[in-house]
């Protein structure tokens, strides 16, 4: 089945099931509001600030993570590279070692 057919297929069911779940979720009735806090209050240092900001706003505290996750991400691979250089392990050769 090609990818036109399969879109054809499976694009339109999905679609219209999307409308009718966001009207069928929405004819529930009047809800409360809902506030989704960290609490802060046991925490000091870093876990406080990242805590308080997550609090503040979370398009700030998605930007952090956005660029947290891949500085964290170069970093440990760096620390592997490195200790794989002196434990020996040439990760740059591409020569196999079975014969």
């Amino acid at each position: 089945m090609g990818a036109r057919a399969w879109l054809g297929r499976m694009g339109v069911p999905a679609a219209v099931l999307t409308v009718l779940a966001g009207n069928v979720f929405a004819a529930g009735g009047g809800g409360e509001m809902i506030v989704i806090v960290a609490d802060s209050r046991k925490f000091s240092g870093l876990e406080a600030w990242s805590a308080n900001l997550y609090n503040e706003s979370h398009a700030y505290f998605a930007l952090l993570t956005v660029l947290t996750i891949p500085l964290l991400g170069l970093l440990l691979g760096t620390l592997t590279g490195l200790l794989m250089r002196l434990l020996g392990i040439n990760l740059k050769s591409r020569v196999l070692a079975e014969h």
